[in-house]
């Protein structure tokens, strides 16, 4: 009985059919299918998985597939795979991840480094191979990356040596850290069995009212901190336990951020009489200088962007051409100079400010979407035109009570105390419009550096300043200063002078601790002057307003409860009372 073909047969398969003893036909590969095999299946054509893709009249035994197959489905042993020889780790390409010892340029220690990136210059040859690798230097922080040439005199060592001596500190340091836990495990059970000990021979447990009544408070200043960095007595806020600038971005989010911006694409910025070399990546459109550039020169006055030096003073030859900022001055005093940009109106200016300051800052995510914010530029003044230095931005209406959203100082203007004026400017402006603000959070490294300190100083100078006055909550200070209650808490539990007794919150700071604080918490210059300010707020609805301060009364229970006190120490109901004791 013969079998009818009712598929055509492809011209290019030219395998054979044999009919065995049962009537079926056996599937035998020719020459041909077997030179179309790939190596590592031995020779053979790869055969349909499904039965049902099988051409109609054509059926495939078991034996005869696994015979066929027997050679594919057997693994090669590791000897039948020649291996090459291994690759010499200090041989240029040095490999992303590897590990050198680089000179660090700033204090001339060698410190080691993690390789990001790398890139091959001209003229690079098998030969004589040519490369320069983009480093991040372990313990410090990531705007310290930078471009090498792997010269004698800046790498010291190469892969192979800094990759042990990686290694082995590594090890090192887990053995460490293992002993260190192990030593405070046992402590905390050698202090657990104290404690058992000394309840059972007293024979009753002191309760936590009794504790509270037997008044145990904070240190005074300056004493040192228990372990485990609180203090004991002391309210556990974020004054203790350190803001954290990635707060709200999970690890995902986190390694995300760092894989895109792990290179910066700009190497220096030229702005005015200054170069300045970049921190962190920016996302300029990559249409117009592509992936990187080594100088980029910004105008000054516009702060738009040039790849040439020639076309940047092309544009500045303009008659034209205005030589401050756009938007209103509202402050002039000496020379300095403030101006308020909104971003609605003046979208360029700022959409291009928000890119040179992404520059300098890591977490920072405005660059497009500008219209619900307003700009205001700090510039130093002298008879060639308004210099720029820093800046700050806030929205015009916040939700939240931010007085300021973003603020930076340019490096080449830091250590003069204008970051310290940015922040005392917009709280004077919060001062106008009548209500309590604070910034936005979470703050950055450098932020957390420029507000600790304009915090304690402005409210240990109120507080000096008080005079004769016994009592003060700290509902007071912030409708004085517009200092947040909650950041008014972060700065006294800072400095040592905020007790938590009987769930209420107190301030005891005697005259001559005052007067020390003032001494090591000064107000700094340049000064904000009042008298110089030309500025009106914007109008709002202070019924509705929560952070207006005609609406901060005293509420029961409230975090802002600011209340009559009474005592030694005083005497509040609220989670945000406070009292001073002098």
């Amino acid at each position: 009985m013969s079998l009818r073909r009712t598929t055509k047969r492809k011209a290019s398969s030219t395998s054979q059919k044999k009919k065995d003893e049962g009537g079926k036909e056996n599937y035998e590969p020719s020459p041909d299918d077997q030179s179309t095999g790939s190596e590592d299946e031995g020779g053979v054509a790869p055969l349909p998985s499904n039965p049902s893709s099988n051409p109609p009249g054509l059926s495939i035994t078991a034996p005869a597939l696994s015979q066929s197959t027997s050679q594919a489905s057997t693994p090669r042993s590791k000897a039948s795979t020649p291996k090459g020889p291994r690759k010499d780790p200090d041989a240029h390409p040095w490999s992303r991840g590897s590990i050198i010892t680089v000179i660090y340029t700033l204090d001339g220690t060698p410190r080691m480094c993690d390789i990001i990136e790398r890139q091959e210059l001209d003229g690079s040859t098998p030969e004589n191979p040519l490369w320069k690798y983009y480093i991040h230097y372990q313990s410090l922080n990531r705007r310290m990356d930078e471009w090498i040439l792997p010269t004698p005199d800046r790498v010291i060592e190469l892969p192979s040596v800094a990759g042990a001596k990686h290694r082995a500190l590594k090890a090192e340091r887990k053995k460490k850290d293992d002993e260190r836990r192990r030593e405070e495990e046992k402590r905390r059970q050698e202090k657990e069995m104290q404690i058992l000990e000394q309840e059972a021979e007293e024979g009753t447990r002191r309760t936590r009212r009794k504790k509270k009544e037997e008044g145990e408070a904070s240190p005074r200043p300056g004493e040192p901190e228990e372990e485990g960095g609180f203090k004991e007595g002391l309210v556990n806020t974020m004054a203790v336990a350190e803001i954290d600038e990635h707060e709200g971005m999970d690890e995902a989010s986190l390694r995300e951020h760092e894989e895109v911006t792990k290179v910066k694409n700009v190497g220096k910025i030229e702005l005015g009489r200054f170069c300045m070399d970049t921190w962190y990546f920016s996302p300029f459109p990559k249409h117009f200088f592509g992936a990187s550039i080594d100088i980029l020169y910004v105008c000054e006055f516009t702060l738009n962007f040039f790849t040439s030096k020639s076309a940047l003073l092309r544009f500045q030859s303009r008659p034209d051409l205005d030589r401050h900022p756009p938007g209103n001055e509202i402050y002039r005093k000496g020379n300095l100079s403030m101006f308020e940009v909104d971003g609605g109106m003046q979208r360029e200016y700022c959409q291009n400010l928000c890119y040179i300051a992404k520059l300098f800052l890591d977490h920072k995510t405005l660059y497009y979407d500008v219209d619900p914010f307003l700009f205001y530029v700090l510039c130093e003044v002298d008879d060639r035109g308004f210099h720029p230095v820093g800046y700050y931005s806030k929205e015009k209406y916040s939700d939240v009570g931010y007085n300021l959203a973003c603020i930076l100082t340019f490096p080449c203007h830091q250590r003069k105390g204008y970051g310290r004026f940015l922040i005392a400017f917009s709280y004077l402006l919060t001062i106008k419009e009548e209500k309590v603000g604070s910034p936005e959070k979470p703050m950055s490294d450098l932020g957390q550096q420029a507000y600790k300190p304009f915090w304690t100083s402005t409210i240990v100078d109120y507080l000096v300043k008080q005079g004769g006055r016994s009592h003060i909550s700290i509902m007071d200070i912030s409708k004085e200063t517009s200092i947040m209650a909650e950041d008014i808490i972060f700065s006294l539990n800072q400095v040592g002078i905020l007790k938590f007794i009987d769930g209420e919150y107190f301030i005891s700071a005697e005259e001559e601790i005052l007067e020390h604080l003032a001494k090591k918490h000064p107000v700094k210059k340049p000064f904000v002057d009042p008298e110089c300010l030309h500025w009106t707020p914007y109008l709002t609805d202070v019924k509705r307003d929560k952070f207006s301060i005609h609406n901060k009364r005293p509420t029961y229970g409230g975090e802002s409860t600011s209340m009559e006190v009474t005592g030694e120490f005083g005497s509040g109901r609220g989670s945000g009372s406070g009292a001073m004791g002098r």
